[in-house]
């Protein structure tokens, strides 16, 4: 059974169609200890079929812990959503209601290489010089 209905198929399939490069997201799970794993996996290998520029790759938690350090990932579920580098974007847990949206949006924005950022926004950020680490929570309350 979908996850996603047809209707919302058909509106992200024409999202997606602004993809210009490949997209690769990496999900970390470990089957038996979490709750959500599976059904995000279910969800991101169905978002992958609407896109030939989009993958899926699985990796297990604890038996690729060093994987895992590499990307931050400290918990599960948890995906990373790659271009031809990692751009820092990550969703832990299941990213369905308001995160469905935000994880949609990343998908295009590394897809497109082009965040659509205004020019001085951009010159902005091309001034940090050092490392920042933002974490965005997201609930409907």
């Amino acid at each position: 059974m979908s996850l996603i209905k047809e209707r919302e198929r058909r509106e992200i399939q024409k999202k997606f169609a602004a993809l210009s490069n490949p997209v690769k997201l990496l999900m970390f799970t470990q089957d038996f200890e979490c709750e959500y794993c599976s059904v995000t996996r279910e969800l991101l290998e169905e978002l992958a079929g609407m896109s030939d520029r989009i993958s899926v790759e699985v990796r297990d938690f604890v038996a690729d812990a060093e994987t895992a350090g590499k990307y931050g990932m400290d918990k599960i579920p948890a995906t990373a959503v790659l271009g031809e580098k990692d751009y820092g974007i990550r969703f832990f847990g299941v990213p369905a209601g308001y995160e469905f949206a935000s994880l949609l949006d990343s998908i295009v924005d590394v897809g497109r290489r082009d965040p659509k950022l205004a020019p001085e926004l951009v010159s902005m950020l091309a001034a940090v010089d050092q490392p920042v680490h933002v974490q965005v929570m997201v609930t409907p309350t």
